[in-house]
Protein backbone atom coordinates (compact mmCIF):
# COMPACT_ATOMS: atom_id res chain seq x y z
CA UNK A 1 0.00 0.00 0.00
CA UNK A 2 1.45 3.32 -1.08
CA UNK A 3 2.17 5.77 1.76
CA UNK A 4 1.36 9.47 1.20
CA UNK A 5 4.22 11.76 2.28
CA UNK A 6 3.58 13.59 5.52
CA UNK A 7 4.03 17.10 4.13
CA UNK A 8 1.86 16.41 1.08
CA UNK A 9 -0.92 15.08 3.26
CA UNK A 10 -0.81 18.08 5.61
CA UNK A 11 -0.72 20.46 2.65
CA UNK A 12 -3.78 18.77 1.20
CA UNK A 13 -5.55 19.18 4.53
CA UNK A 14 -4.86 22.91 4.73
CA UNK A 15 -5.63 23.60 1.04
CA UNK A 16 -9.03 21.91 0.91
CA UNK A 17 -12.08 24.17 0.33
CA UNK A 18 -14.30 25.17 3.24
CA UNK A 19 -17.72 23.78 2.32
CA UNK A 20 -20.55 22.15 4.26
CA UNK A 21 -20.13 18.50 5.22
CA UNK A 22 -22.77 17.18 2.91
CA UNK A 23 -21.34 19.02 -0.11
CA UNK A 24 -17.63 18.52 0.45
CA UNK A 25 -15.53 16.90 -2.23
CA UNK A 26 -13.36 13.95 -1.34
CA UNK A 27 -10.41 15.05 0.78
CA UNK A 28 -6.89 13.61 0.84
CA UNK A 29 -6.63 9.84 0.80
CA UNK A 30 -5.54 8.49 4.14
CA UNK A 31 -4.56 4.86 4.53
CA UNK A 32 -4.17 3.11 7.85
CA UNK A 33 -0.39 3.01 7.32
CA UNK A 34 -0.42 6.76 6.69
CA UNK A 35 -2.27 7.37 9.93
CA UNK A 36 0.09 5.14 11.90
CA UNK A 37 3.18 6.85 10.50
CA UNK A 38 1.76 10.28 11.26
CA UNK A 39 0.99 9.21 14.83
CA UNK A 40 4.47 7.76 15.36
CA UNK A 41 5.94 11.11 14.34
CA UNK A 42 3.50 13.53 15.90
CA UNK A 43 1.42 11.93 18.66
CA UNK A 44 1.81 14.01 21.80
CA UNK A 45 1.62 11.14 24.31
CA UNK A 46 4.28 9.26 22.37
CA UNK A 47 6.44 12.39 22.28
CA UNK A 48 6.33 12.58 26.08
CA UNK A 49 7.18 8.89 26.40
CA UNK A 50 10.14 9.28 24.02
CA UNK A 51 12.04 11.11 26.78
CA UNK A 52 11.94 8.14 29.16
CA UNK A 53 14.88 6.19 27.67
CA UNK A 54 17.15 9.24 27.52
CA UNK A 55 16.39 10.21 31.11
CA UNK A 56 16.98 6.66 32.31
CA UNK A 57 20.33 6.44 30.48
CA UNK A 58 21.43 9.75 31.97
CA UNK A 59 20.58 8.47 35.44
CA UNK A 60 22.54 5.27 34.78
CA UNK A 61 25.53 7.35 33.74
CA UNK A 62 25.26 9.30 36.99
CA UNK A 63 24.98 6.09 39.04
CA UNK A 64 28.08 4.60 37.44
CA UNK A 65 29.90 7.89 37.89
CA UNK A 66 30.15 7.36 41.64
CA UNK A 67 33.02 4.94 40.93
CA UNK A 68 34.97 7.39 38.80
CA UNK A 69 38.27 8.44 40.43
CA UNK A 70 38.70 12.09 41.33
CA UNK A 71 41.79 14.26 41.17
CA UNK A 72 42.22 16.16 44.44
CA UNK A 73 44.67 19.02 44.98
CA UNK A 74 45.03 21.33 47.94
CA UNK A 75 47.17 24.16 49.21
CA UNK A 76 46.91 25.42 52.79
CA UNK A 77 48.80 27.88 54.97
CA UNK A 78 48.90 27.74 58.75
CA UNK A 79 50.57 30.12 61.20
CA UNK A 80 50.74 29.37 64.93
CA UNK A 81 52.08 31.53 67.76
CA UNK A 82 52.93 30.36 71.25
CA UNK A 83 53.96 32.79 74.00
CA UNK A 84 56.14 30.94 76.52
CA UNK A 85 58.92 31.74 78.98
CA UNK A 86 62.51 30.63 79.10
CA UNK A 87 63.10 31.26 82.78
CA UNK A 88 62.08 34.87 83.29
CA UNK A 89 62.51 35.75 79.64
CA UNK A 90 59.35 35.69 77.45
CA UNK A 91 59.69 33.76 74.21
CA UNK A 92 57.45 34.17 71.16
CA UNK A 93 57.40 30.88 69.23
CA UNK A 94 55.99 31.43 65.73
CA UNK A 95 55.56 28.50 63.32
CA UNK A 96 54.49 28.82 59.69
CA UNK A 97 53.50 25.84 57.56
CA UNK A 98 52.77 25.82 53.81
CA UNK A 99 51.18 22.49 52.79
CA UNK A 100 50.66 21.16 49.26
CA UNK A 101 49.08 17.89 48.18
CA UNK A 102 47.81 16.22 45.05
CA UNK A 103 46.34 12.81 44.55
CA UNK A 104 43.63 10.51 43.26
CA UNK A 105 40.82 9.15 45.38
CA UNK A 106 37.67 7.16 44.83
CA UNK A 107 35.54 4.20 45.81
CA UNK A 108 35.44 0.66 44.38
CA UNK A 109 32.33 -1.51 43.91
CA UNK A 110 33.29 -3.52 47.01
CA UNK A 111 33.10 -0.35 49.09
CA UNK A 112 36.84 0.24 49.27
CA UNK A 113 37.75 3.88 49.76
CA UNK A 114 41.21 4.59 48.39
CA UNK A 115 43.50 7.58 48.18
CA UNK A 116 46.86 7.80 46.41
CA UNK A 117 48.53 11.00 47.56
CA UNK A 118 51.73 12.96 47.28
CA UNK A 119 52.16 15.82 49.77
CA UNK A 120 54.76 18.15 51.17
CA UNK A 121 54.91 20.68 54.00
CA UNK A 122 57.25 23.60 54.19
CA UNK A 123 57.79 24.26 57.92
CA UNK A 124 59.40 27.43 59.21
CA UNK A 125 60.08 27.71 62.97
CA UNK A 126 63.04 30.08 63.59
CA UNK A 127 62.55 29.92 67.36
CA UNK A 128 63.44 26.25 67.37
CA UNK A 129 66.13 26.65 64.76
CA UNK A 130 64.10 25.50 61.79
CA UNK A 131 64.68 28.06 59.10
CA UNK A 132 63.05 25.92 56.41
CA UNK A 133 62.19 22.24 56.33
CA UNK A 134 60.31 20.23 53.72
CA UNK A 135 58.42 17.17 54.96
CA UNK A 136 57.24 15.04 52.04
CA UNK A 137 55.04 11.97 51.87
CA UNK A 138 54.06 9.67 49.01
CA UNK A 139 51.80 6.66 49.40
CA UNK A 140 48.26 5.37 49.64
CA UNK A 141 45.54 4.88 52.21
CA UNK A 142 42.52 2.56 52.12
CA UNK A 143 39.37 2.18 54.18
CA UNK A 144 37.70 -1.17 53.64
CA UNK A 145 34.30 -1.86 55.20
CA UNK A 146 34.13 -5.41 56.52
CA UNK A 147 30.43 -5.60 57.38
CA UNK A 148 28.19 -2.63 56.69
CA UNK A 149 29.08 -1.13 53.31
CA UNK A 150 30.93 -4.24 52.08
CA UNK A 151 30.05 -6.03 48.85
CA UNK A 152 28.33 -5.42 45.55
CA UNK A 153 24.86 -5.47 47.06
CA UNK A 154 25.64 -2.48 49.25
CA UNK A 155 27.55 -0.44 46.70
CA UNK A 156 25.92 -1.25 43.37
CA UNK A 157 22.32 -0.67 44.46
CA UNK A 158 22.04 2.64 42.58
CA UNK A 159 23.61 1.14 39.45
CA UNK A 160 21.32 -1.89 39.54
CA UNK A 161 18.23 0.26 40.01
CA UNK A 162 19.37 2.63 37.25
CA UNK A 163 19.98 -0.30 34.86
CA UNK A 164 16.51 -1.62 35.61
CA UNK A 165 15.08 1.86 35.03
CA UNK A 166 16.92 2.05 31.70
CA UNK A 167 15.15 -1.09 30.54
CA UNK A 168 11.89 0.17 32.03
CA UNK A 169 12.29 3.40 30.06
CA UNK A 170 12.68 1.46 26.82
CA UNK A 171 9.67 -0.67 27.69
CA UNK A 172 7.60 2.39 28.61
CA UNK A 173 8.33 3.86 25.19
CA UNK A 174 7.38 0.58 23.53
CA UNK A 175 4.16 0.42 25.55
CA UNK A 176 3.31 3.97 24.54
CA UNK A 177 3.95 3.10 20.89
CA UNK A 178 1.70 0.02 21.18
CA UNK A 179 -1.04 2.10 22.80
CA UNK A 180 -0.70 4.80 20.15
CA UNK A 181 -0.84 2.40 17.20
CA UNK A 182 -3.79 0.57 18.76
CA UNK A 183 -5.61 3.87 19.24
CA UNK A 184 -4.92 4.78 15.61
CA UNK A 185 -6.32 1.46 14.40
CA UNK A 186 -9.42 1.83 16.56
CA UNK A 187 -9.94 5.46 15.55
CA UNK A 188 -9.43 4.66 11.87
CA UNK A 189 -11.88 1.77 12.17
CA UNK A 190 -14.33 4.05 13.98
CA UNK A 191 -14.08 6.61 11.20
CA UNK A 192 -14.65 3.90 8.61
CA UNK A 193 -17.70 2.72 10.59
CA UNK A 194 -19.05 6.28 10.65
CA UNK A 195 -18.64 6.53 6.87
CA UNK A 196 -20.30 3.12 6.42
CA UNK A 197 -23.22 4.18 8.59
CA UNK A 198 -23.58 7.40 6.62
CA UNK A 199 -23.46 5.48 3.35
CA UNK A 200 -26.08 3.03 4.66
CA UNK A 201 -28.36 5.89 5.71
CA UNK A 202 -27.98 7.56 2.32
CA UNK A 203 -28.71 4.27 0.51
CA UNK A 204 -31.79 3.76 2.63
CA UNK A 205 -32.97 7.27 1.87
CA UNK A 206 -32.31 6.71 -1.84
CA UNK A 207 -34.48 3.58 -1.73
CA UNK A 208 -37.21 5.50 0.07
CA UNK A 209 -37.06 8.34 -2.44
CA UNK A 210 -37.17 5.83 -5.30
CA UNK A 211 -40.22 4.20 -3.73
CA UNK A 212 -41.84 7.61 -3.33
CA UNK A 213 -41.23 8.46 -7.02
CA UNK A 214 -42.70 5.16 -8.15
CA UNK A 215 -45.80 5.56 -5.98
CA UNK A 216 -46.35 9.09 -7.23
CA UNK A 217 -46.21 7.83 -10.83
CA UNK A 218 -48.54 4.97 -9.99
CA UNK A 219 -50.90 7.37 -8.21
CA UNK A 220 -51.15 9.54 -11.32
CA UNK A 221 -52.30 6.55 -13.39
CA UNK A 222 -54.58 5.26 -10.66
CA UNK A 223 -52.50 2.24 -9.66
CA UNK A 224 -51.70 3.52 -6.14
CA UNK A 225 -53.64 5.32 -3.47
CA UNK A 226 -52.89 8.67 -1.88
CA UNK A 227 -52.18 6.75 1.31
CA UNK A 228 -49.33 4.90 -0.44
CA UNK A 229 -47.81 8.23 -1.49
CA UNK A 230 -48.10 9.69 2.02
CA UNK A 231 -46.59 6.56 3.57
CA UNK A 232 -43.62 6.70 1.17
CA UNK A 233 -43.13 10.43 1.78
CA UNK A 234 -43.20 9.99 5.58
CA UNK A 235 -40.71 7.11 5.39
CA UNK A 236 -38.31 9.12 3.18
CA UNK A 237 -38.43 12.10 5.54
CA UNK A 238 -37.42 9.94 8.50
CA UNK A 239 -33.92 9.50 7.06
CA UNK A 240 -33.07 13.19 7.14
CA UNK A 241 -32.44 13.04 10.87
CA UNK A 242 -30.41 9.81 10.68
CA UNK A 243 -28.26 11.30 7.94
CA UNK A 244 -27.60 14.44 10.00
CA UNK A 245 -26.59 12.28 12.97
CA UNK A 246 -24.37 10.12 10.76
CA UNK A 247 -22.68 13.20 9.29
CA UNK A 248 -21.93 14.48 12.80
CA UNK A 249 -20.51 11.10 13.75
CA UNK A 250 -18.22 11.20 10.72
CA UNK A 251 -16.90 14.62 11.71
CA UNK A 252 -16.41 13.62 15.36
CA UNK A 253 -14.69 10.36 14.38
CA UNK A 254 -12.35 12.22 12.03
CA UNK A 255 -11.49 14.77 14.72
CA UNK A 256 -10.69 11.92 17.10
CA UNK A 257 -8.35 10.37 14.54
CA UNK A 258 -6.74 13.72 13.72
CA UNK A 259 -6.09 14.31 17.41
CA UNK A 260 -4.30 10.96 17.72
CA UNK A 261 -2.12 11.63 14.66
CA UNK A 262 -0.98 14.93 16.14
CA UNK A 263 -3.31 17.60 14.77
CA UNK A 264 -4.34 20.43 17.09
CA UNK A 265 -7.02 22.34 15.15
CA UNK A 266 -10.49 20.95 14.54
CA UNK A 267 -12.48 23.31 12.34
CA UNK A 268 -15.75 22.33 10.72
CA UNK A 269 -14.48 23.22 7.25
CA UNK A 270 -11.62 20.72 7.35
CA UNK A 271 -11.87 18.31 4.38
CA UNK A 272 -12.98 14.77 5.03
CA UNK A 273 -10.45 12.02 4.52
CA UNK A 274 -10.96 9.53 1.74
CA UNK A 275 -10.30 6.23 3.47
CA UNK A 276 -8.70 3.18 1.92
CA UNK A 277 -10.51 -0.07 2.75
CA UNK A 278 -9.24 -1.47 6.04
CA UNK A 279 -8.66 -5.16 5.71
CA UNK A 280 -8.98 -7.51 8.66
CA UNK A 281 -5.96 -9.84 8.91
CA UNK A 282 -6.38 -13.52 9.56
CA UNK A 283 -5.74 -14.43 13.18
CA UNK A 284 -4.89 -17.95 14.32
CA UNK A 285 -5.83 -18.60 17.94
CA UNK A 286 -3.78 -20.92 20.13
CA UNK A 287 -4.81 -20.26 23.72
CA UNK A 288 -1.80 -21.67 25.53
CA UNK A 289 0.71 -20.27 23.04
CA UNK A 290 -1.05 -16.89 23.02
CA UNK A 291 -0.81 -16.53 26.80
CA UNK A 292 2.87 -17.46 26.79
CA UNK A 293 3.53 -15.00 23.98
CA UNK A 294 1.74 -12.27 25.90
CA UNK A 295 3.95 -12.87 28.94
CA UNK A 296 7.01 -12.62 26.69
CA UNK A 297 5.92 -9.60 24.65
CA UNK A 298 3.85 -7.40 26.94
CA UNK A 299 5.98 -4.36 27.97
CA UNK A 300 3.92 -3.78 31.11
CA UNK A 301 4.63 -7.34 32.29
CA UNK A 302 8.35 -6.95 31.67
CA UNK A 303 8.27 -3.63 33.53
CA UNK A 304 6.71 -5.31 36.53
CA UNK A 305 9.39 -8.00 36.50
CA UNK A 306 12.04 -5.29 36.51
CA UNK A 307 10.25 -3.64 39.44
CA UNK A 308 10.99 -6.84 41.38
CA UNK A 309 14.66 -6.56 40.40
CA UNK A 310 14.70 -3.03 41.80
CA UNK A 311 12.96 -4.03 45.02
CA UNK A 312 15.39 -6.93 45.56
CA UNK A 313 18.34 -4.60 45.10
CA UNK A 314 16.87 -2.22 47.68
CA UNK A 315 16.25 -5.12 50.06
CA UNK A 316 19.86 -6.32 49.73
CA UNK A 317 21.07 -2.79 50.48
CA UNK A 318 18.78 -2.53 53.50
CA UNK A 319 19.96 -5.90 54.81
CA UNK A 320 23.58 -4.82 54.58
CA UNK A 321 22.79 -1.50 56.26
CA UNK A 322 21.55 -3.38 59.32
CA UNK A 323 25.06 -4.68 60.05
CA UNK A 324 27.52 -2.93 62.40
CA UNK A 325 30.08 -0.60 60.85
CA UNK A 326 33.50 -2.27 61.04
CA UNK A 327 36.17 -0.72 58.83
CA UNK A 328 39.76 -1.65 58.24
CA UNK A 329 41.91 1.43 57.84
CA UNK A 330 45.44 1.13 56.52
CA UNK A 331 48.11 2.85 54.53
CA UNK A 332 51.62 2.59 53.24
CA UNK A 333 54.10 5.12 51.93
CA UNK A 334 57.45 6.83 52.31
CA UNK A 335 58.54 10.00 54.03
CA UNK A 336 61.17 12.58 53.27
CA UNK A 337 62.54 15.44 55.35
CA UNK A 338 65.18 17.90 54.17
CA UNK A 339 65.99 21.58 53.91
CA UNK A 340 65.06 21.60 50.21
CA UNK A 341 62.03 20.23 48.46
CA UNK A 342 64.05 18.36 45.86
CA UNK A 343 66.07 16.55 48.51
CA UNK A 344 62.95 15.68 50.46
CA UNK A 345 61.21 14.40 47.36
CA UNK A 346 64.24 12.34 46.41
CA UNK A 347 64.05 10.53 49.73
CA UNK A 348 60.49 9.50 48.90
CA UNK A 349 61.51 8.38 45.44
CA UNK A 350 64.31 6.32 46.93
CA UNK A 351 61.77 4.59 49.20
CA UNK A 352 63.41 5.85 52.34
CA UNK A 353 61.64 6.19 55.68
CA UNK A 354 58.73 3.80 55.09
CA UNK A 355 55.45 4.50 56.84
CA UNK A 356 52.89 1.80 57.68
CA UNK A 357 49.49 2.15 59.37
CA UNK A 358 46.72 -0.32 60.15
CA UNK A 359 43.70 -0.42 62.39
CA UNK A 360 40.00 -0.98 62.85
CA UNK A 361 37.14 1.41 63.51
CA UNK A 362 33.88 0.10 64.90
CA UNK A 363 30.54 1.91 64.98
CA UNK A 364 27.74 0.04 66.73
CA UNK A 365 24.21 1.54 66.87
CA UNK A 366 22.53 1.06 70.21
CA UNK A 367 19.07 0.17 68.88
CA UNK A 368 19.34 -0.61 65.12
CA UNK A 369 15.87 0.90 64.81
CA UNK A 370 16.62 2.70 61.55
CA UNK A 371 18.17 -0.39 59.98
CA UNK A 372 15.36 -2.68 61.09
CA UNK A 373 12.74 -0.25 59.81
CA UNK A 374 14.43 0.15 56.44
CA UNK A 375 14.81 -3.61 56.02
CA UNK A 376 11.19 -4.27 56.96
CA UNK A 377 10.00 -1.64 54.51
CA UNK A 378 12.21 -2.96 51.70
CA UNK A 379 11.03 -6.52 52.31
CA UNK A 380 7.37 -5.53 52.25
CA UNK A 381 7.88 -3.54 49.05
CA UNK A 382 9.52 -6.55 47.42
CA UNK A 383 6.62 -8.78 48.47
CA UNK A 384 4.20 -6.15 47.17
CA UNK A 385 5.84 -6.06 43.72
CA UNK A 386 5.81 -9.86 43.57
CA UNK A 387 2.09 -9.87 44.43
CA UNK A 388 1.48 -7.19 41.79
CA UNK A 389 3.23 -9.41 39.24
CA UNK A 390 0.90 -12.30 40.08
CA UNK A 391 -2.07 -9.98 39.78
CA UNK A 392 -0.87 -8.74 36.41
CA UNK A 393 -0.39 -12.32 35.18
CA UNK A 394 -4.01 -13.07 36.03
CA UNK A 395 -5.20 -9.88 34.32
CA UNK A 396 -3.18 -10.71 31.22
CA UNK A 397 -4.62 -14.23 31.11
CA UNK A 398 -8.13 -12.79 31.38
CA UNK A 399 -7.41 -10.13 28.76
CA UNK A 400 -6.00 -12.65 26.29
CA UNK A 401 -8.96 -14.99 26.79
CA UNK A 402 -11.41 -12.10 26.29
CA UNK A 403 -9.60 -10.94 23.15
CA UNK A 404 -9.62 -14.47 21.73
CA UNK A 405 -13.33 -14.79 22.43
CA UNK A 406 -14.00 -11.50 20.66
CA UNK A 407 -12.04 -12.69 17.63
CA UNK A 408 -14.22 -15.76 17.40
CA UNK A 409 -17.60 -14.13 18.05
CA UNK A 410 -17.03 -11.12 15.77
CA UNK A 411 -16.03 -13.45 12.94
CA UNK A 412 -19.29 -15.33 13.38
CA UNK A 413 -21.22 -12.06 13.58
CA UNK A 414 -19.81 -10.90 10.26
CA UNK A 415 -20.78 -14.16 8.54
CA UNK A 416 -24.28 -14.08 10.01
CA UNK A 417 -24.86 -10.40 9.20
CA UNK A 418 -23.58 -10.79 5.66
CA UNK A 419 -26.07 -13.61 5.13
CA UNK A 420 -28.81 -11.46 6.65
CA UNK A 421 -28.03 -8.59 4.27
CA UNK A 422 -28.19 -10.85 1.24
CA UNK A 423 -31.50 -12.31 2.39
CA UNK A 424 -32.89 -8.83 3.13
CA UNK A 425 -31.99 -7.69 -0.39
CA UNK A 426 -33.73 -10.68 -1.93
CA UNK A 427 -36.76 -10.17 0.28
CA UNK A 428 -36.98 -6.51 -0.75
CA UNK A 429 -36.71 -7.40 -4.41
CA UNK A 430 -39.45 -9.98 -4.03
CA UNK A 431 -41.70 -7.52 -2.19
CA UNK A 432 -41.16 -4.88 -4.87
CA UNK A 433 -42.18 -7.38 -7.58
CA UNK A 434 -45.28 -8.28 -5.60
CA UNK A 435 -46.13 -4.59 -5.26
CA UNK A 436 -45.83 -4.02 -9.02
CA UNK A 437 -48.10 -7.00 -9.55
CA UNK A 438 -50.62 -5.51 -7.13
CA UNK A 439 -50.11 -8.27 -4.57
CA UNK A 440 -48.38 -6.21 -1.88
CA UNK A 441 -48.70 -2.81 -0.23
CA UNK A 442 -46.36 0.14 0.14
CA UNK A 443 -46.20 -0.54 3.85
CA UNK A 444 -44.79 -4.03 3.26
CA UNK A 445 -42.13 -2.63 0.92
CA UNK A 446 -41.23 0.05 3.48
CA UNK A 447 -40.88 -2.58 6.17
CA UNK A 448 -38.53 -4.62 3.97
CA UNK A 449 -36.47 -1.50 3.24
CA UNK A 450 -36.22 -0.83 6.99
CA UNK A 451 -35.09 -4.40 7.62
CA UNK A 452 -32.42 -4.04 4.93
CA UNK A 453 -31.23 -0.76 6.46
CA UNK A 454 -31.01 -2.41 9.88
CA UNK A 455 -29.08 -5.36 8.50
CA UNK A 456 -26.65 -3.07 6.65
CA UNK A 457 -26.11 -1.14 9.88
CA UNK A 458 -25.54 -4.43 11.69
CA UNK A 459 -22.92 -5.62 9.20
CA UNK A 460 -21.10 -2.29 9.46
CA UNK A 461 -21.02 -2.63 13.25
CA UNK A 462 -19.96 -6.27 13.03
CA UNK A 463 -17.07 -5.44 10.68
CA UNK A 464 -15.98 -2.59 12.98
CA UNK A 465 -16.18 -4.93 15.97
CA UNK A 466 -14.07 -7.49 14.10
CA UNK A 467 -11.43 -4.88 13.28
CA UNK A 468 -11.42 -3.71 16.91
CA UNK A 469 -11.18 -7.32 18.12
CA UNK A 470 -8.01 -7.89 16.10
CA UNK A 471 -6.50 -4.62 17.35
CA UNK A 472 -7.34 -5.49 20.96
CA UNK A 473 -6.03 -9.04 20.46
CA UNK A 474 -2.67 -7.68 19.27
CA UNK A 475 -2.65 -5.23 22.18
CA UNK A 476 -3.39 -8.02 24.67
CA UNK A 477 -0.48 -10.06 23.28
CA UNK A 478 1.85 -7.07 22.93
CA UNK A 479 2.34 -7.80 19.22
CA UNK A 480 0.84 -4.63 17.77
CA UNK A 481 4.14 -3.29 16.45
CA UNK A 482 5.01 -6.62 14.85
CA UNK A 483 1.59 -6.76 13.19
CA UNK A 484 2.26 -3.42 11.49
CA UNK A 485 5.99 -4.06 10.85
CA UNK A 486 7.14 -1.23 13.12
CA UNK A 487 10.58 -1.13 14.69
CA UNK A 488 11.38 1.56 17.22
CA UNK A 489 14.65 3.45 16.82
CA UNK A 490 15.88 2.27 20.25
CA UNK A 491 15.49 -1.36 19.13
Amino acid sequence: MRRAPLLALLAALSAAPAVPLAAQDAGPTLTLDDAIQLALRRNRDLKVASFYPGIARANLLAARGQFDPALVASRTFNESQFNTYSGLIPVNDQTKVDAYSIGVQGILPLGTLYSITGSTQEVRDPTNGIIKNFQTFGGFQVTQPLLKGFGFGANLVNVRIAKANRSIGDLALRQSAIDTVTNVVLAYSGLQLAHDQLDAAERARALAVQQLDENEKRYKVGQASQSDVLTSRAYASQYEESILIAQRQVRDAQNNLRNIIGEDTFFEDEPLFTLAPMEVPEVAIDRRADLQRALEMRPDYQQQRLAIVKSRASEAYALNSLLPQVNFVGGYGYNGSAYTFSASRQMVQDHMNPSVSAGLTVTLPLTFAAGRGNLRSARLQREQTEAALKQLEANIALGVATAEGQIEVTGKRVVADQAAVELAKKALQAEEKKQKAGMSSTLNVVQQEQLLAQDESSISNALAAQRAAVANFDHALGTTLERHHITLAAE
